[in-house]
């Protein structure tokens, strides 16, 4: 057992997702700070507010920055987060005027937020391919077996014949509706939430607002009407919609490892899990794996509206805890999608499936 089976030596290969991983990464949460940065700098100096020249050479400075690792761990343990130390290696490398101009007006909360920001929109756009693929996926069986008959079963026991369309439709319908939710919370999931010290903009100059959709739109996010330091509605509907995607697909699994049992036999698994004292045995590995994650995401829903919870202007305990829960939530959601795909692909509908008799 591991405190992180997502990255485990081999518990990873069975419940993480190696793409989504590199979202998550330190190198990849520094590099998109950097490029938080770099947009800041860019801006303030369209807006007048530090020199073109002191801009240029923050720009130059932070595209051949190497951090040093091990600093930036003792003063993440100091400072509660890696932001000062961060902000430290790198103006040892600038001039006075242009270490003076980085991240002016800013706060450690904008350049953090801002960076989960970015990587969790390319977390969501990788999923979206996923769900997408999954519903061609889903849609190509029903051309296949579709209008044949299957017996529906209603509080676990036999009910009446139905075309397996029906049951495809309960596990792709769900899957369409968790695309257009992405759509729908993407406004609020993935705004810069740029505020300054105490969330009023006020270091940014007369023009606030305009600036903070500037610098949004270099990053690729959305504005917001505000910094957003403590209002976290959109990292909480983001990470019901991880959930909502591991929920479905958890249906889907479940309903696999049901139709899959020896006794029913609905559904035919090729090259399933072995067994290390029943080598007869195919176990329905991928499908149980599905009915995990959505159990696991369920959970943590409740951690992340706990995370609601933040005090006045900022709180440390409620941010540092969304850092725990959001990115293990994004990669059940990718373990889900992976999963699901692997077991749609090697899944059939048997022959002649065993359909009792209705009375």
């Amino acid at each position: 057992m591991s405190a992180s089976p997502f990255d485990h030596p081999f518990l990873g290969s069975l419940l993480g997702d190696e793409e989504l991983q590199s979202y998550f990464t330190a190198a990849s949460d520094i590099e998109a700070m950097l490029v938080f940065e770099a947009a800041l700098a860019e801006v303030e100096a369209r807006f007048g507010l530090i020199t073109s020249a002191a801009a240029e050479e923050i720009r130059s400075r932070l595209g051949d920055f190497a951090p040093d690792l091990a600093d930036l761990a003792a003063g993440t343990g100091r400072d509660g987060v890696v932001v000062p130390s961060l902000l430290r290696q790198i103006r040892s490398g600038l001039s006075a005027e242009a270490a003076a101009a980085l991240h002016r007006g800013a706060t450690s909360q904008d350049v953090i937020d801002a960076s989960l920001a970015m990587r969790m929109q390319g977390v969501s756009l990788v999923l979206d391919q996923r769900l997408a693929a999954l519903g061609n996926a889903f849609a190509e069986w029903g051309l296949e077996a579709g209008d044949r008959e299957v017996m529906a079963h209603t509080r676990m026991q036999a009910a009446k014949p139905v075309r397996f369309s029906c049951k495809i439709a309960a596990w792709s319908d769900p899957l369409t509706r968790c695309r257009l939710r992405r759509e729908e919370i993407a406004p609020r999931a993935f705004a810069l939430r740029l505020g300054g010290p105490v969330g009023d903009r006020r270091g940014f100059g007369d023009e606030a607002e305009r600036f903070a959709s500037e610098v949004a739109a270099r990053l690729g996010l959305y504005p917001a009407p505000g910094s957003l330091h403590s209002e976290r509605d959109g990292i909480a509907e983001l990470g019901g919609w991880f959930s909502m995607i591991t929920g479905a697909l958890g249906k889907f699994g479940q309903d696999a490892a049901l139709s899959l049992q020896n006794e029913v036999g609905e559904l035919v698994l090729e090259g399933g899990g072995g067994s290390s004292a029943m080598p007869h045995k195919n176990n329905p590995v991928g499908a149980e794996t599905l009915v995990t994650l959505a159990r696991f995401n369920a959970t943590l829903v409740s951690g992340l509206h706990h995370a609601l919870v933040h005090e006045n202007e900022r709180s440390g305990a409620a941010w540092s805890l969304e850092w725990m829960i959001l990115p293990q939530m994004a990669i059940a959601a990718g373990a889900a999608t992976r999963t699901a795909q692997d077991l749609v692909a090697h899944l059939s509908l048997a022959e002649e499936p065993a359909v009792p008799p209705t009375p």
